[in-house]
């Protein structure tokens, strides 16, 4: 596995690069031990707080992603809170991600735009006026086709607040979302356009 561990705006020694690299491969020997790549970032959080952020994402499968973050008074305990996180969630899913390769060859994957937007674009003459937001960059995505159980999982795995996928079973795009109350939300079109069609 290729593990890099980096600060950004601080200095990471290398007691702190043993310490996260013996935890990394700890972590990836107990679960899977084929992940393919591991980064782990630290950074000074809280303006004169003292607090330090620690972010950890792991790769583990193709198109699997698994991060979580942790802010507390030390480097050290900052990335065991988040490697914590990390084990918890791969426990939870420990199975269902054994046999994603399987899973994985028989699904299609749909090719999509993905543009990020200006949050709150400055009055500028170059600037486009109209319905069009102004586009700062913009990408290609995969949509993959996914049981709503595994969109549900991916959405844990990789800390996202929502993830659009197309639906295994009727082949129509579906959204999961992490509601403001923690659950998660699913939104089916398909199954409303059946039920109208049935009425």
């Amino acid at each position: 596995m290729q593990l890099s561990v980096q600060g950004k705006q601080m200095e990471v020694g290398d007691a702190l690069r043993t310490y996260v690299s013996a935890k990394i491969e700890d972590i990836n020997a107990k679960f899977f031990n084929h992940a393919t790549d591991a980064t782990v970032t630290f950074s000074p959080e809280g303006h004169g707080h003292g607090l330090t952020r620690a972010h950890i994402s792991i790769r583990v499968g193709r198109d699997i992603m698994v991060m979580a973050d942790a802010k507390e008074n030390d480097p050290y305990l900052s990335f065991d809170v988040a490697s914590d996180k990390v084990a918890k969630q791969l426990r939870r899913y420990k199975n269902r991600l054994r046999d994603h390769h399987e899973r994985h060859e028989r699904a299609a994957v749909l090719k999509a735009p993905y543009y990020v937007i200006a949050d709150e674009p400055e009055q500028d003459d170059n600037v486009p006026q109209g319905d069009d937001p102004v586009t700062i960059a913009e990408m290609v995505t995969d949509i993959q086709t996914l049981c709503v159980s595994d969109a549900v999982m991916r959405l844990d795995l990789g800390g996202q607040t929502a993830l659009l996928f197309r639906n295994a079973k009727h082949g129509e795009l579906n959204l999961v979302y992490r509601r403001p109350d923690g659950n998660v939300g699913w939104i089916d079109p398909a199954n409303a356009l059946q039920r109208v069609a049935a009425e």
